[in-house]
């Protein structure tokens, strides 16, 4: 199995996603400004070229977003293989946790993984996700509910929470 890296359209733009024989290790948005320094610390760390090709992984993605995006699927069943730091991951690990259709704040999230005092901590890994919607930092809200932080671009965040509301026949408000 080879290191995969490809484009796909989502009803939010274009995704550039990547994998190794592992499992997905990108997806985001193509014109997220970090896009290629995300692309250059993953080549660096699996010491890899990503080659526009595909692996079972990238096939899997591409099927499983597609039923995401028609409001047919509401989790992912998709192997991960996301290099971070230890605490990173236990942030990963506990957006993993939040239901479809509902939000946590960065407080929640905080005190989710026992560090009520690391909120800043909190969000800056969760703004440091190369997983956009597989590890849904998107259901990360404000505590006063406000739509906050989304490299991805805050309108797509409205769109993916109110879409996934509406899978799980949940009622969003945002202040």
């Amino acid at each position: 199995m080879s290191f995969a890296r490809c484009t796909f359209e989502s009803p939010l733009g274009e995704l550039t996603a990547c994998a190794t024989p592992k499992g997905i290790c990108l997806l985001e948005f193509h014109d997220r400004r970090a896009l290629t320094t995300e692309l250059k610390f993953l080549c660096g760390h699996f010491d890899t070229s990503f080659s526009s090709n595909t692996n079972p992984h990238v096939d899997a993605l591409r099927a499983q977003a597609a039923e995401y995006f028609a409001g047919a699927r509401a989790e992912f069943d998709l192997p991960l293989d996301a290099p971070g730091t230890p605490f990173q991951k236990r942030v990963w690990d506990a957006l993993l946790r939040i239901p479809c259709g509902t939000t946590t704040s960065y407080l929640g999230l905080a005190r989710s993984i026992q560090q009520p005092s690391a909120t800043r901590a909190v969000a800056r890994a969760n703004g440091q996700n190369r997983v956009a919607i597989l590890i849904p930092c998107h259901r990360v809200i404000g505590s006063d509910g406000s739509l906050t932080g989304y490299g991805g671009k805050l309108w797509r965040k409205q769109w993916l929470l109110e879409h996934e509301a509406r899978m799980a026949g949940a009622t969003l408000t945002f202040a």
